[in-house]
């Protein structure tokens, strides 16, 4: 047997090439886009892929299942459970198996045993796998995104992403008993999560990439909880927003993901050709850092720098339905990084990259725009004569937030700017001043003319000996 893990740092994903030697016969579990990456791995390992499955309706990618089966040939395998709501849109035009709880099936030498475990989703399946000619027992199981190192899948997306309204309680219920009948398998058993740390699918994912059930027995705080009443409460708690594009994702990936054939390629656009766009309305994205926008940006543009949480403000900002101009720095691999970020959350629609030349070429005719920064002291002076805008987490608001501040998350502020004063200075607020500056570009992009970024957010703020509000509580620094 050959296991080979796959891993997307910027969308803390992890997927899965499970081969068997002897016949040659090779599976991939919950495959994202990037069909080349397991079409060459297992190429290299004399291996053909011959399965594909996955373990659940995916909310924070999109799925490379009909890509990888179109591209090999694949027998593709689908859940069946989860109900008429979350069955597969195009199981029965790709000809898809569909796999049911205790259902088992073999790739060469290797047994699958199919296990519905319903909680993080209504559908979602977990898979048992055996190394027959070596035992009868399990080794281990692709668990998904139903037990994590550390932690659980979070049972609210179907509420909060899906908007299923009601569903929250009875998936955590669904999840405790998940989590009950995976008790008898036994302590040796390796735990091979759809996830690691960063993700949005838990609250306290570990880094650590593989685990087994006996130690997450004694270190997983779900495995700690006998009462279901409790594991409801502590499991609901504190999960955090989901991104705003998650709800787009499980669409796609329900009704069918297009196939893409090969990787996109858009073309580079001529430096001069940036006018021309936002003169017609298009949507731009500059992708330098935060501080280099803030000295000098083409009015109009959005700014979304090209870090790890790229994927996350690029999905809640930008719109699914147009297309997409890039404005990138430095190198061709920053823009082929770029777009292969973009495409793995469904952003099809990239229609070219502009240099960062464009800048100069447009600084020749037209005026650069800034984005004025504040400081702490400043702002704790100006009592009353402007809006301080909050857009970080719900839970980071808890925690303490400039006194009078209104709280927009950054996912929903797009779909919020009719809150906001357009006659009065507006200052965008984080905790250290990153998501902040995409806020600021975001409102000058829409055509506010007065906004001022907080340098070094709620950090600086307290850093500042100024005090803080909890709730109802002044908190001093």
């Amino acid at each position: 047997m050959l296991l080979k893990r796959f891993y997307d740092d910027r969308l803390a994903q992890a997927s899965y090439l499970i081969g068997c030697q002897a016949t040659g016969e090779a599976l991939v579990v919950d495959p994202n886009r990037n069909a080349d990456q397991y079409i060459l791995a297992a190429r290299q390992e004399g291996l053909r892929i011959t399965h594909v499955t996955e373990t659940h309706i995916h909310a924070d990618f999109v799925s490379g299942i009909r890509e990888l089966a179109a591209q090999t040939g694949a027998r593709m395998l689908l859940s069946g459970e989860g109900g008429r709501e979350w069955q597969y849109g195009f199981a029965v035009s790709d000809g898809a198996s569909l796999l049911h709880d205790g259902d088992h099936f073999m790739v060469g030498n290797l047994r699958f045993d199919v296990l519905h475990t319903p909680g993080h989703t209504p559908e979602h399946l977990t898979f048992l796998v055996t190394d027959t000619p070596a035992t009868d027992h399990p080794m281990g199981a692709f668990t998904g995104d139903f037990i994590f190192v550390g932690d659980v899948g979070r049972p609210d997306l179907l509420e909060r992403a899906a908007h299923v309204a009601g569903t929250m309680e009875a998936s955590a219920r669904q999840l405790f008993q998940s989590l009950a009948r995976f008790r008898d398998q036994p302590d040796y058993l390796q735990l091979w999560p759809g996830h690691g740390a960063g993700s949005a699918c838990g609250k306290s994912l570990g880094a650590v990439p593989q685990s087994t059930l006996g130690y997450e027995r004694v270190a997983n705080w779900a495995f700690g909880i006998s009462d279901e009443n409790q594991f409801v409460r502590a499991v609901l708690a504190g999960q955090p927003e989901p991104p705003a594009y998650f709800s787009t994702m499980k669409r796609i990936n329900r009704d069918g993901p297009a196939v893409l054939g090969s990787w996109p390629a858009p073309p580079l656009l001529a430096p001069g050709a940036l006018a021309s766009v936002l003169q017609a309305g298009g949507v731009v994205v500059d992708l330098r850092p935060a501080a280099e926008f803030a000295q000098g940006h083409v009015p109009g543009t959005l700014n979304i720098p090209l870090n790890r949480s790229f994927s996350t403000w690029a999905g809640s900002l930008l719109p699914y339905d147009r297309d997409i101009h890039l404005i990138v720095p430095d190198t061709a691999a920053r823009a082929s990084d770029a777009v292969r970020a973009l495409t793995m959350i469904g952003f099809d629609q990239i229609a070219g990259i502009f240099p960062t030349s464009a800048l100069q070429v447009w600084a020749e005719n037209h005026t650069l725009q800034l984005v004025p920064q504040m400081d702490a002291q400043t702002l704790a002076q100006r009592d009353g004569s402007v809006t301080v805008v909050d857009v970080r987490a719900r839970s980071e608001w808890d925690a303490g937030h400039v006194p009078g501040a209104v709280h927009i998350p950054l996912a929903t502020l797009a779909n919020r700017l009719d809150e906001l004063p357009r006659d009065m200075p507006v200052v965008m607020q984080c905790q250290s001043g990153g998501r902040s500056s995409i806020a600021s570009a975001l409102l000058q992009a829409h055509g506010f003319e007065n906004v001022v970024n907080l340098r070094g957010g709620i950090r600086g703020w307290r850093e500042a000996g100024l005090p803080v509000d909890a709730g109802d509580e002044v908190l001093k620094s």
